[in-house]
């Protein structure tokens, strides 16, 4: 089983070291960057307990809880409408009669740093769930993810009212109250902008961090139901032995962790902000598999009788 688990991680780190920075996202490079064991932190998390009955009696069975992060889904932030990076799927946000255009309101000197950009933003089932639960399960028991491969579950060119003119989210608490749903502090100088209102348009004269914020608002209206957008949520109900990820928080990573797919590909996750190198795309468009936490355990009885966590 070790050598099978180590000759897995050698696959994926050669695989992973395949990509070149500034090729073009395909599908295939996506495959790629889900075999990241940096990103699936896979972690023996506690025990649960199940209930199980026979002719012969009941008994009191355990399994291994496990917890790990699970790609689900594949978020880019683009300035260019109808150009999203990953180029397998553009015909999907092609623009419309109420979404055309896009990029900055600025030619980039220093002078016009005040000036808005905006980013298109879509959020896609992460294509690679298959690949990535045979190489979950040489780590042990493995959990499922709450994404469709493929399925669109936010498009800013279908949310034209939200995304591009900010409402109603331009009047929320979030929105008009400084230092509140914010990604970074001042204080610590490293304000990379303000989750709320969550649409396209942002202060922030660095192409990447804006980027960035943009993909973190578009992650934190998929991971919630009842929002005033057009989208779908990206969640799954909890059931007997499985915990599924809740709402994506900016800066928390036991909500959600992002891998950057575009203009460079990471073999690691990390949140926003983080001291990493960024590299600027020429186009404005950047993209991130977006990893979320499960928590699950193997079914061994008929009735779950609860589950005790190590720390």
């Amino acid at each position: 089983m070790r050598i099978r688990q180590r000759l897995r991680l050698g696959s994926a780190i050669a695989l992973l070291g395949t990509a070149t920075p500034g090729a073009a996202l395909t599908t295939t490079t996506i495959l790629q960057s889900a075999l990241s064991p940096n990103c699936l932190e896979y972690r023996i998390v506690g025990i649960c307990y199940w209930l199980h009955c026979s002719w012969s009696g009941c008994t009191v069975r355990t399994s291994v809880k496990v917890r790990h992060y699970v790609p689900d889904a594949v978020v880019s932030s683009y300035s260019n409408t109808g150009e999203t990076p990953w180029v397998d799927v553009r015909a999907m946000s092609q623009p419309n009669p109420t979404a055309q255009a896009g990029g900055d309101g600025t030619t980039h000197e220093d002078h016009e740093n005040n000036l808005a950009k905006f980013k298109n933003a879509d959020v896609i089932g992460h294509p690679g769930a298959k690949l990535f639960s045979q190489f979950a399960a040489g780590f042990g028991y493995r959990c499922d993810g709450a994404a469709t491969a493929f399925m669109p579950y936010l498009l800013s060119t279908l949310d034209t009212v939200a995304w591009r003119y900010n409402l109603p989210e331009a009047v929320y608490p979030e929105a008009l109250t400084p230092g509140m749903r914010e990604i970074g502090t001042r204080s610590a100088l490293n304000l990379w902008g303000n989750v709320y209102p969550r649409g396209g348009f942002l202060h922030q004269s660095d192409d990447h961090k804006a980027g960035a914020v943009v993909a973190q608002r578009a992650g934190d209206i998929v991971t919630r139901r009842g929002q005033l957008h057009v989208y779908q949520p990206l969640l799954a109900n909890s059931r007997d032995g499985y915990w599924p990820a809740g709402a994506l928080m900016e800066s928390d990573a036991s909500t959600g962790k992002w891998q950057e797919l575009t203009p460079r590909l990471s073999t690691s996750c990390a949140v926003f902000p983080h001291s990493d190198p960024r590299l600027q795309a020429r186009q404005g468009d950047y993209a991130w598999a977006l990893w979320r936490p499960y928590s699950c355990c193997q079914r061994r009885g008929q009735r779950f009788l609860g589950s005790v966590d190590f720390d």
